[in-house]
């Protein structure tokens, strides 16, 4: 047995290392098969993990990211529950923990998510490889540093309109990545905005996600009907997703930097 402090500051005791995980995040059941575990040692996940493909499929779903079943989940008999804080509900996880070892990740922040992939390799018997990939991830936004600043809004939502505000992963990644955040100093993590928010805040780039909300091209051009001087910009929702997909995300950020 092992004991190791989670993101929240709670002691947790399992197998090191584990050989049955299930993971309730889909950025950090990616991550796991990246840094080499199989579908034998990821034997549950939610329906929202869908990489990498061709190992997914072949592992047990338990439900959503806020609807876990709780049942299935004991069904597979883990020595290791990872979570998320923000993914996954506090209830559900109390549940879980009064049966099986639970580590809660919380991602905040470019940085958390460094932390949360070492911190993963220690859970794990997965170090070096851990380490390496936090080298690369650094490595590449490093290269953001050379960038000039440009202002930018991020839309996850509409009716309302929410927008990434600060003490979020999207915000920090995007300002690591040479963007500033218009709506950073709204105390709101996610603030609700309306279109003459956005003309205030005059941002060089509007950026639409593809998740949570499914933003389209109608809503592209009903943007640009109401603002002008900046660029509506349709972008993957999963180069938000923290863990291995940073590296990808850092690619298309770059790709989007130049054409931009």
């Amino acid at each position: 047995m092992r004991n190791m402090k989670d993101h929240l500051g709670r002691e947790t005791a399992y197998p090191f290392p584990p050989k049955r995980v299930v993971s309730l995040c889909p950025s950090i059941t990616e991550t796991l098969f990246d840094l080499g575990l199989t579908e034998k040692e990821v034997v549950g996940r939610t329906r929202y993990c869908i990489h990498p493909e061709s190992l997914v499929k072949q592992v047990r779903t338990v439900g959503g990211t806020k609807k876990i079943k709780t049942d299935v989940v004991a069904e597979l008999k883990p020595d290791l529950i990872i979570a998320e804080k923000e993914e996954n509900p506090k209830e559900t996880i109390e549940a879980l923990e009064k049966d099986f070892p639970v580590f809660v990740a919380d991602v905040r922040s470019y940085e958390d998510a460094l932390t949360m992939i070492r911190d993963l390799g220690k859970l794990l018997d997965r170090e070096k490889k851990a380490e390496a990939l936090t080298e690369k991830i650094e490595q590449k936004f490093d290269f953001f540093g050379r960038v000039s600043p440009r202002s930018m809004a991020y839309l996850i939502w509409k009716n309302p309109y929410m927008a990434a505000g600060s003490d979020t992963f999207i915000d920090s990644m995007l300002q690591k990545a040479g963007f500033t955040n218009v709506f950073a100093n709204r105390p709101e993590r996610y603030p609700e905005i309306e279109v003459a928010d956005l003309r205030q805040a005059s941002p060089e780039f509007v950026f639409l996600s593809s998740e949570p909300y499914p933003f389209q091209d109608a809503d592209r051009k009903e943007l640009r009907e109401h603002l002008s001087g900046c660029e509506i910009v349709a972008i993957d929702g999963e180069i938000c997703w923290y863990g291995s997909r940073m590296l990808k995300a850092a690619d298309l950020l770059n790709q989007l930097s130049e054409t931009l």
